[in-house]
């Protein structure tokens, strides 16, 4: 009989719990720890096979009457701007997105804390501390950025950095076929810019300037609107149950 590696990643599924997406339904999780060498790797692997990191431990949905939950990836060499797309990277033109090790700053939980407030202040991250934060940030062992975004500066040509007060930050992981975008936040009196978006595009832009073919957004979920910004990146490719299957 043949035998696991002893270093095989072991699984396992937690309790149900009342979904944050879709109202009367509960919810469940898959999981597994990514800690030593094989983080990198193993976190490769598992994104491609539709989990999502949070700190140490990847996850899936694996609810047993459900499959609203699934995986998105945007096609990067494919992507075509929509007109309002476009109008969204010419309101932001001035901004600098710059990528920077795992180090969490009191500017960026300032501007996270007052992002929940107003948007998420009845959410599962709504109590988190300045520690919280701080291991939501620095708590990796796979290859993770801290991508901030500034206004323009007078520098900015010389060290390709922002100046100014920070509007945006998308923690982000580096995979072997793409960038996963972990979790991002902005400055919610910035409504104009539609920030959330521009990250994205933003992200789709460096992804290609790295040569990776894929930027993963996490889940997009049917009957969410939470998560129905997620479908307007075309064309995608959405997990199923017989792969990655393109949608135009």
């Amino acid at each position: 009989m043949s035998r696991e590696p002893r270093d095989a990643p072991q699984f396992y599924l937690t309790s149900p719990a009342p979904c944050p997406y879709l109202p009367g339904r509960e919810e469940r999780k898959v999981f597994t720890h990514l800690v030593g060498k094989r983080a990198t790797a193993l976190n490769d692997t598992l994104t491609q096979s539709g989990f999502r990191r949070s700190q140490t431990i990847a996850y899936r949905p694996a609810c047993e009457d459900c499959r609203a939950c699934v995986s998105v990836r945007v096609k990067v060499d494919d992507f075509q701007s929509s007109r309002n797309m476009r109008r969204i990277l010419d309101v932001n033109a001035d901004l600098i997105g710059h990528a920077t090790q795992p180090e969490p700053s009191s500017e960026q939980y300032s501007l996270f804390r007052a992002y929940l407030d107003t948007r998420h202040s009845d959410g599962g991250m709504a109590d988190m501390s300045v520690l919280d934060y701080s291991m939501m940030i620095e708590d990796s062992h796979v290859e993770t950025r801290v991508v901030e975004y500034r206004p323009r500066g007078i520098d900015t040509f010389l060290n390709g950095r922002g100046d100014g007060p920070l509007m945006a930050v998308c923690l982000t992981d580096v995979l072997s076929d793409g960038l996963s975008m972990v979790y991002s936040y902005y400055d919610m009196a910035q409504a104009d810019r539609s920030l959330g978006t521009f990250m994205i595009l933003e992200h789709i832009e460096r992804a290609r300037r790295m040569g990776l073919p894929h930027v993963y957004l996490g889940y997009w979920v049917d009957g969410s609107r939470k998560m129905a910004y997620k479908a307007r990146f075309l064309p995608q490719e959405r997990l199923g149950m017989n792969g990655w299957e393109r949608v135009e």
